[in-house]
């Protein structure tokens, strides 16, 4: 049995932060029914990452709405939303992500919803809160990456603000969201009282940041200092960085520059045995080692430098990492399907419960394709 069984989670939200979070509680044994209009759905079915499609709709929306039902409902339309305020009262949480406002507008906002259920542990995540100038600004993930700092930690110092290469804010946001979701449920089962979980896009990045804000909170203001050579980290000395070998690529961690030098047989490195300069030049390091490691493919670094305990590891692409043991080893594929010619192969919730890795076969809906069956076992009069 999964933690979250016999939990019937309501998820109205769209894209993807919300139906991230909505994933994670199904992952865990939640009924997960998606909300969603009934012309056209939610619009993340039709946002493409790439030109891939599966049965006419983005495989995005297929990866992160798998294992849940569909449950068409036009929220404006106001014999739909008595159905839907008939779920409401057998739900046990609620999921959105609306712009401020709209569920008010729909009575479907918490203070409205827990009227109608009072032991209702209702979700919301906004972009920026729900107060301040940015209030009403689209809750966009590149945006947000971009007002939040973030872009100012990646990429070498003489490039411009790089972006993550995915919607790291959304799916940190998801996260969070479940956590408080979760801290809820318990406190609930102790006292029978529901609650009101708030996360916002904007709190959640700045959060992911919160180890390298705090040491600008206190060391005076200064600026991240990226490295002009290798830039990993805006706050750690060399040799913290991607190198590239005579035949790839390797990743170096934190560590002792002499040792380095002694290891792999550069005596350049040996000179600096002040770890204060591994930061105040260690673009300079990092000069030697672009050009020292070079030399020699991959596999002969790492044969000198991990049983040394150095750490280190090769630069893998997908193709190679799907192909290695240590990969394969940890189960982390799985399929699942619309029906018999609907079928994806994606990644499984991560988390493992009492030893049990978490799958399930079950692909993300149809828009409705669950109402009257939901209808019928929750006795919504049509």
């Amino acid at each position: 049995m999964r933690p979250l069984e016999g939990l019937l989670v309501l998820d109205f939200s769209i894209f993807l932060s919300g139906p991230s979070a909505a994933l994670r509680l199904a992952d865990l044994g939640a009924r997960v029914i998606k909300v969603e209009r009934p012309d056209g759905g939610d619009l993340c079915r039709q946002l493409y990452i790439s030109e891939l499609e599966l049965d006419g709709e983005s495989t995005l929306f297929h990866s992160i709405n798998r294992n849940k039902e569909s449950f068409a409902a036009n929220l404006k339309d106001p014999i739909d939303l008595e159905r839907a305020k008939e779920l409401i009262k057998q739900a046990d949480v609620i999921v959105q992500n609306f712009r401020p406002g709209v569920m008010t507008r729909l009575g479907l906002d918490y203070e409205a919803v827990r009227q109608i259920n009072p032991r209702i542990v209702y979700g919301e995540i906004t972009g920026y809160g729900n107060d301040g100038p940015w209030v009403y600004k689209p809750g966009q993930d590149l945006l947000l990456q971009s007002i939040s700092g973030l872009v100012w930690l990646n990429g070498d110092a003489d490039r411009p603000p790089t972006p993550f290469g995915l919607a790291v804010v959304d799916l940190f946001t998801g996260a969070h969201l479940v956590q408080g979701i979760l801290a809820c449920l318990v406190r609930r089962g102790v006292t029978g009282q529901g609650g009101l979980v708030q996360v916002s896009l904007l709190e959640s990045i700045l959060d992911f940041q919160f180890e390298v804000l705090t040491t600008h909170l206190n060391d005076g203001g200064k600026q991240p200092q990226r490295s002009t050579i290798n830039n990993a980290h805006a706050y750690l000395a060399a040799p913290y960085g991607i190198y590239q070998t005579a035949d790839g690529f390797l990743a170096l961690a934190m560590g002792s520059i002499p040792v380095l030098g002694e290891l792999l047989d550069c005596p350049p490195l040996l000179g600096y045995t002040d770890s204060a300069t591994w930061f105040t030049q260690r673009d300079d390091i990092k000069a030697i080692l672009v050009d020292h490691l070079k030399t020699h493919p991959t596999k002969h670094w790492l044969d000198i430098l991990e049983p040394q305990d150095i750490w280190c590891a090769d630069v893998l692409t997908w193709e190679r990492l799907l192909q290695h043991e240590g990969f394969k080893v940890i189960d982390m594929i799985q399929e699942v399907a619309r029906d018999e010619n609907v079928k994806l192969d994606t990644l499984r919730c991560p988390i493992r419960i009492d030893g049990e890795i978490l799958k399930s076969e079950k692909g993300a809906p149809r828009i409705g394709e669950d109402t009257g069956r939901i209808m019928s076992e929750f006795a919504i009069s049509s």
